[in-house]
């Protein structure tokens, strides 16, 4: 039985669009400190591989009528900070958060995780991401957000350069020795001396090599230069595909651009996206589940949909009616990929507005499942059988009720089957995983 990675994702009151209308969900959320370690610690306890939490650097612009009632990202702890301050309260669940290539510098992101796994002891993983948010640049000394190929370009450079400070020291370098005095070997210390199209850095880094020699290194994109970026520098992959055979499809499609960088399929976990509403029975389920829908306000869901087509102007169109695709400006769109699954869907399906929306309510185009325990199960062991991932990252609809009857009901479950860990085998994140500790490359050259 092959046992899957799981990863738990704490977007401020859950996934749902209308999560914090929900009576007993946690309504301040994004600014409890002690509500996030609450759930850090459950994730734990029910032996989760990490627990990850999303960012933007930026409010989101749009339709202020319907963001007054969806205030996912409009304001919530910069994650960094709230899981260094979790890794004092949790011992053993991994630790990952976002940080963007566009808006930080390598240097800072260097130091901001390599300092997350020395104090976690190993436990961090570093979100690769681009920023889809054209807002941002805003906040940064732009007028206007970066081209999506420069966007890309300076990521892989980015990544290059964080992973080249982190071994800025050899693993033995520092000596320590009152009886020589010396406290580290100027031998084993190197310079990065880094320059190209997007960055010119010196180093060394002045921290000591993580515990894990690297930060796990994930990433979500779903473009062409996305899939080749995860390929060339991912570790963990977080996919959103709303039905098997396009995970299956996707998963392959990654996978098999690794041999040309010298990689092996083994070396990247893919993981799914998964909204879960669970129940004893299938009815009491659906009841939950159908409870969540109408708590949706019209005007959140046009935005929810608009969002996702770079912002087209949706507040005339009938929500019962057919989406006039050609008033949607696809030059504006900051995710192609996001447009083409959302048309793919409509065209299957032939959804309305409505319909639409309330599709991409509790999962944002991942996968959802409303069922029992073992039905929940299956789904994932199915996933799993077919290649189509290798975990998933499980996104309650609604914080903590949705998140706790995963972990009460579901991950028992799958325990007993054999297909999730009942106790940590290791303390990294890396031993979570089964990723190897990368070798320091100035080593290797030496």
């Amino acid at each position: 039985m092959k046992r899957m990675a799981l990863g738990a994702h704490f977007p401020s009151m859950g996934q749902h669009v209308a999560a914090w209308m929900h009576p007993e969900a946690q309504i301040d959320g994004g600014h409890n400190f002690r509500w996030f370690v609450r759930m850090a610690q459950a994730a734990e306890a029910a032996r989760f591989d990490f627990v990850f939490m999303a960012d933007t650097v930026g409010t989101r612009d749009g339709d202020m009528r319907a963001l007054r009632r969806w205030p996912q990202y409009m304001a919530h702890f910069e994650p960094i900070s709230l899981l260094s301050a979790t890794a004092a309260v949790t011992e053993k669940v991994g630790l990952v958060c976002t940080a963007s290539t566009s808006y930080y510098e390598p240097y800072n992101v260097a130091r901001l995780f390599g300092t997350l796994d020395h104090i976690s002891n190993g436990r961090a993983g570093w979100n690769v991401v681009t920023t889809a948010n054209v807002s941002a640049s805003h906040n940064f000394n732009r007028d206007a957000h970066y081209d999506v190929n420069d966007r890309y370009e300076r990521a892989r450079e980015f990544v290059g350069v964080v992973k080249g400070l982190w071994d800025s020291w050899e693993d033995d370098a520092f000596l320590r020795d009152r009886t020589t005095g010396e406290y580290f070997d100027p031998a084993k210390l190197h310079a990065l001396n880094h320059e190209g199209r997007f960055f010119k850095v010196r180093g060394p880094l002045n921290l000591a090599r993580p515990p894990q020699g690297q930060p796990v290194i994930c990433q979500a994109g779903a473009s062409e230069d996305g899939m080749e970026l995860a390929a060339e520098t991912a570790e963990v992959v977080f996919l959103s595909k709303l039905r098997m055979e396009d995970a299956q499809g996707f998963y392959a499609n990654v996978k098999g651009r690794m041999a040309k960088y010298g990689r092996q399929p083994d070396q990247l976990k893919m993981m799914a996206g998964l909204n879960v509403t669970v129940a004893p029975t299938e009815a009491e389920a659906r009841e939950k589940f159908d409870y969540l829908q109408s708590l949706i306000h019209p005007d959140v869901g046009r935005e929810l949909v608009s969002v996702e087509l770079g912002g087209a102007d949706l507040s005339g169109l009938p929500l019962d009616g057919p989406i006039p695709w050609e008033r949607i400006p696809t030059e504006s769109i900051a995710s192609p990929s996001r447009l083409a699954a959302m048309r793919a869907l409509v065209q299957r399906e032939g959804l309305s507005l409505r319909k639409l929306y309330e599709r991409y309510a509790g999962s944002r185009g991942s996968a959802q499942v409303v069922g029992t325990p073992a039905q929940v199960a299956d789904m994932m062991q199915a996933w799993i059988a077919a290649e189509a991932a290798d975990g998933f990252i499980i996104q309650g609809s609604f914080f903590p009720g949705g998140f706790d009857d995963f972990c009460q009901m579901v991950v028992p479950e799958l325990q007993r089957r054999g297909a999730m860990r009942t106790e940590y085998e290791g303390a990294s994140l890396r031993e979570h995983l089964g990723l190897q500790r990368p070798v320091n490359h100035f080593t290797v050259r030496a």
